[in-house]
């Protein structure tokens, strides 16, 4: 019996989108690959570290089952500070779910890439407590604040290294498989339903219009919606990190490259998990057949 092909997975940023990591994931080790490796940045990092310490279908199983309701309650704001939401829900209820762990003990070899917020320099974390390094990942600007870290504030990987790549350059894996999940827009099937949001929550409502307005319009709606400070920062950072991840991928080409469209869905539309993950297996799918023609 033929050895699986051993793979180092590079798993890049998107917000809610990054969900879909969880179906290229599923399709790899159901199709005879063998992960041995993991970079990853923001929310390439958090789906890749639960993955490597062998919890990925408990957080599929939960995340899939979250409510936009959910998702708003896992928001902890951060008055007055530099960032909208603190994180530190977040984190608690993943650790509790998944419980935590010290990255050198891996079974599988994570890097979760960061940037140093004085220097500007790209981190990568190898070591220390598994969703300490995640969280530092994540720190998307002005929607988390920067986490300490080793003695380093630290932001969002994304902004120094979308696909990270460059970790994996001395593994010794058969193959490289990086996930873009900001590729070509495409059009967008039907959203799905909203929920109503509850009377009587101000704070509530000042959230879900906050996450409304991260959402992308859909490429056939003919006016064009005001754009709020938030709406231009968030795209602007996302124009530069699509810019980066051309130079990246330049430099350093996988053998496999899947792509996301990133208009597949809004910035934290986390309870489209199904669709997403979903929309992961068959672009894995995709992109494997089109890399054997």
């Amino acid at each position: 019996m033929a050895q699986p092909t051993t793979v180092s997975l590079v798993l890049g940023i998107g917000g809610a989108r990054g969900l879909a990591h969880i179906g290229v994931i599923q399709w790899l080790t159901e199709n005879g690959y063998d992960i041995r490796s993991i970079a990853g940045s923001s929310m390439g990092a958090l789906v890749g570290g639960i993955y490597a310490a062998g919890k990925l279908e408990v957080y599929a199983g939960w995340v899939s089952e979250l409510e936009r309701m959910q998702v708003l309650r896992l928001l902890d704001p951060a008055f007055g500070r530099s960032g909208l939401f603190k994180g530190e829900r977040l984190m608690g209820v993943l650790r509790k779910l998944i419980g935590d762990f010290d990255i050198e003990n891996l079974p599988i070899s994570f890097t979760a890439v960061a940037t140093d917020l004085e220097s500007g320099e790209e981190v990568w974390l190898r070591e220390g407590k598994l969703f300490d390094a995640i969280r530092a990942s994540i720190a998307t600007p002005l929607v988390f604040t920067p986490f300490r870290y080793g003695g380093r504030m630290l932001l969002d990987g994304g902004l120094v290294n979308p696909v990270p790549i460059a970790p994996t350059l001395n593994d010794t894996t058969e193959l490289t498989v990086a996930v873009n999940l900001n590729g070509p827009v495409e059009s967008r099937p039907p959203s799905l339903t909203r929920a109503p949001i509850p009377e009587g929550s101000t704070y509530r409502r000042r959230i879900h219009a906050f996450i409304e307005s991260l959402r992308y319009s859909k490429a056939k709606t003919p006016a064009v919606p005001a754009r709020g400070i938030l709406d231009i920062a968030l795209a602007s950072m996302e124009a530069m990190q699509s810019t980066v991840t051309r130079l990246r991928l330049a430099a350093y080409s996988p053998d496999v490259m899947v792509e996301i469209p990133r208009n597949a869905c809004g910035l934290l539309e986390f309870w489209r998990a199904e669709e997403l993950i979903a929309l992961g297996r068959e672009r894995t799918a995709r992109a494997f057949s089109a890399s054997e023609h």
